[in-house]
């Protein structure tokens, strides 16, 4: 699931990349036998080609039946990966809908988020 990790094998941890990085977090944990995992701004400084790969470890860990909690201002990143949406201000949820509604609410979204 992650060949970068697998060549980078001999480097400590803190000698990779900031998305090297993040794929050795989502193993780490994934070594632990959970099920659920919160990812909170996994895309957040990192190259396009990096966020991609990400989205499809997500898109792959679903299909397994893994439950991923994604906390992410990256609308565009996070959108095809979603099956509902929450949308929170100042703390507070002032949104909720699934993914088939998505096309009826993003005159709201674009409100909140500017998107």
């Amino acid at each position: 699931m992650f060949p970068n990790l697998e060549e980078r094998a001999a480097s400590p941890g803190t000698r990779l990349s900031g998305g090297e990085q993040q794929m050795l977090a989502v193993a780490r944990i994934l070594r632990t036998g959970a099920r659920l995992l919160l990812l909170d701004e996994i895309s957040e400084g990192l190259a396009p080609v990096i966020v991609k790969k990400l989205g499809e470890v997500i898109r792959t860990l679903k299909a397994k039946g893994f439950t991923v909690v994604l906390v992410e201002q990256n609308f565009r990143f996070a959108a095809p990966l979603a099956d509902r949406f929450y949308v929170m201000e100042h703390g507070r949820m002032v949104k909720e809908f699934g993914m088939s509604e998505l096309a009826s609410q993003m005159g709201v979204l674009q409100e909140f988020l500017g998107v």
